[in-house]
């Protein structure tokens, strides 16, 4: 098979038949390195190139299948070390992509906002603050808190309405 395509220059032929017998493994292969369908396609279709452009420096010491696993397998490994694999984080909706940086920041802005949060809520007296903590944090239902602290439904949803009204000038004032 290589011999015929090297003597009547198919390279093209063969890289065909070379897609359509082992794409399918090829891609299933990078995806076990990579854990993400879109990268993997792309980097098979990037191994594919890189196959058809070497085809000249084919040596014949293992089978053309052989090589080519190698090939994907060292592709993989080497998107794997890269700067973007370790730099870009691929949201979801690709339409925008972070990098971690941002994601490290993103995440201290968050911390930041739960200390404020959690700090403006220690400052609430005890019995709007049970209630806080019971319906968002144990997420109890509104009877389920009644039940718990021994006071009556309407005025669980008085405490908590309260609550979030003091919860929300605490948090302007800082």
């Amino acid at each position: 098979m290589l011999e015929e395509a090297f003597e009547l220059e198919d390279q093209e032929e063969l890289m065909n038949e070379m897609m359509n017998n082992y794409g399918q493994d090829i891609l299933r292969l990078v995806y076990s390195y990579v854990n993400n369908k879109e990268v993997a396609e792309d980097l098979t279709q990037d191994i594919f190139v890189k196959f058809y452009k070497s085809l000249h420096t084919f040596k014949g010491k293992s089978k053309l299948k052989t090589w080519l696993w190698r090939i994907a397998i060292n592709h993989s490994k080497d998107f794997l070390k890269s700067w973007y694999n370790k730099h870009v984080i691929i949201a979801k909706d690709t339409t925008y992509i972070k990098t971690k940086k941002e994601m490290v920041e993103e995440v201290i802005i968050q911390k930041e906002a739960d200390d404020q949060l959690v700090s403006a809520i220690m400052t609430l007296p005890i019995k709007y603050r049970e209630v806080i903590y019971l319906f968002y944090y144990e997420e109890l239902l509104i009877k389920e808190i009644a039940v718990v602290t021994e006071v009556s439904v309407n005025t669980v949803k008085t405490r908590l309405r309260r609550a979030k009204e003091l919860l929300e000038d605490r948090l302007e004032e800082q």
